[in-house]
């Protein structure tokens, strides 16, 4: 068993289970030259070695991480989109849609500013 498979398999919240995997899946065939990777316990996805978007759940939510860069760039969107949000993440409740246009925006954004970047987190 695979990782991803691992973590997918240890969501007990059929429902749950599935919206995330359905966001995971649009991700990888939106993005094929992204890795799918686990850690810390959460599905992230990575490009050369560096992230670029990683998700969580919880009970009443998705936590999407797009970096601090990200949320900057995005905050507008996101409020837009009514989402909760932090200076690192932004929730999205189980009964609100997926905003599938502003993660495609988020993830080419970090994709192309990270183009360059040798470590997995941004310096600054």
């Amino acid at each position: 068993m695979t990782p991803i498979e691992e973590y997918l398999a240890g969501i007990d919240n059929p429902e749950y289970r599935q919206r995330i995997e359905e966001i995971l899946d649009w991700i990888a065939s939106e993005f094929p030259d992204l890795e799918l990777q686990v850690k810390w316990n959460q599905p992230m996805f990575v490009d050369h070695g560096t992230f670029i978007i990683a998700f969580s759940l919880a009970k009443n939510h998705i936590s999407v991480a797009p970096e601090k860069a990200g949320m900057k760039q995005f905050g507008e969107e996101i409020a837009e989109s009514s989402y909760n949000a932090t200076s690192e993440i932004f929730r999205i409740k189980w009964d609100q849609p997926v905003n599938y246009k502003l993660l495609k925006e988020m993830i080419e954004f970090n994709i192309k500013n990270k183009a360059d970047c040798q470590t997995f987190w941004r310096k600054a």
